[in-house]
């Protein structure tokens, strides 16, 4: 293994219980560095430890802190290292003898997602899986780096749009929906509409949306303009779309989008309500299987002639392929990082506090990032 042998302690973020930010989160200086050493032999092979640049908050950090999940994402113990999206440099990676083909070396420049729970990465080191990283390009900072991968989902969902069509964007200004524009203006989208509640933004590049709607002022799905020229795919990043197309279907009302016998499809990454509680097994099948598979089948079997068809597109391959095809845009230049202009926030207790309030309060411009050392 190859690390630096005088390091003991590092700088981490610290979440001591559940609950109020303000009162559980503190950044302290004497915690234990994550060593190789401290892992199996069967886990080692695959980590290597990153000295973090920059973390990207994701709404996962927030859920975990709540603790409205904490029976299925729960630390194991407290105080806890949150946030699992990073950038940095790696300092060490497996010996030859626990992985001879390691695919990265000491001093590559990677930025990763979370695999399995999002924790340990709001630290200046952390441990990161080699299925989850990619090496960030010579042209992009560590700060975009670490955004684009967070939003990197953008990739998988602009690839389900074809060239021509027409596509509504719930939850346009966030992380994910502030990416994704720019992804199915490349795929050839003709039409591209999106939902915030700061529409102005969504006109100027790299955004570029061809029309902005203001929720808290027009309702989306009673506007007539697009119930006369339907959508033909709503890619739902904000909660709550299904529900309100499902009004329609049941009053009768014409919608906004193409049903599905005519090629008309719903996307969403979250179910009903952004901020969801379970604390069980059968609870999360429910909410996150058996909805959704009843979704499915409804909208292609008995209501294909009424509403578009679901699809739940929730989970990640398990692999570096999202992460590279998004990094390799930015080196094209076909994609630009959105960070929230309230950012990079400081790597302090109320720095980390800041972006966790911000992130919170799912009103963010991009993505929201904190800036763990210089690149």
């Amino acid at each position: 293994m190859q690390t630096k042998p005088d390091i003991k302690t590092m700088k981490a973020a610290q979440g001591k219980d559940y609950g109020d930010v303000d009162k559980v989160m503190t950044v302290e200086d004497n915690v234990n560095y994550p060593s190789l050493k401290d892992l199996s032999k069967k886990e080692r092979k695959n980590f290597m430890v990153v000295k973090t640049h920059a973390v990207a908050l994701a709404c996962g950090d927030c859920r975990v802190l709540s603790g409205k999940t904490r029976e299925l994402q729960g630390p194991p113990s407290f105080p806890y290292i949150p946030c699992g999206d990073c950038s940095g440099i790696v300092v060490e990676i497996p010996s030859e003898e626990d992985n001879k083909d390691f695919p990265f070396k000491v001093g590559d420049r990677v930025a990763m997602m979370y695999q399995g729970a999002p924790r340990n990465a709001l630290a200046e080191y952390a441990l990161a899986h080699q299925n989850f990283c990619a090496i960030v390009p010579e042209n992009v900072s560590s700060t975009d780096a670490v955004a684009l991968a967070s939003a990197s989902p953008a990739v998988l969902l602009a690839d389900r749009i074809q060239e021509g069509e027409r596509v509504l964007v719930l939850g346009a200004g966030g992380g994910v929906g502030s990416h994704l524009a720019q992804l199915l203006r490349k795929r050839g989208a003709s039409y591209i509409a999106g939902v915030s509640r700061s529409p102005k933004r969504l006109l100027e590049p790299p955004l570029s949306y061809d029309r902005a709607i203001d929720y808290t002022t027009e309702d989306v799905f009673a506007m007539e303009e697009f119930k006369e020229n339907q959508f033909d795919v709503i890619l739902d990043m904000a909660a709550g779309g299904w529900v309100k197309l499902q009004k329609d279907y049941s009053s009768g009302v014409k919608s906004i989008i193409k049903p599905g016998n005519q090629g008309g499809r719903f996307l969403t990454i979250t179910p009903d309500e952004a901020v969801f509680e379970i604390h069980s097994v059968p609870a999360a099948l429910k909410l996150f299987a058996l909805i959704p598979l009843g979704r499915y089948l409804k909208s292609r079997l008995w209501g294909r002639s009424r509403l578009p068809k679901y699809s739940f597109a929730m989970s990640m391959p398990d692999d570096r392929k999202p992460i590279t095809r998004t990094l390799e845009l930015a080196k094209e230049g076909s994609l630009q990082a959105v960070i929230d202009p309230k950012g990079p926030f400081p790597f302090t207790t109320e720095g980390v506090r800041g972006a966790f309030r911000l992130k919170e309060s799912r009103h963010t411009h991009g993505k929201v990032i904190v800036e763990t050392s210089k690149s």
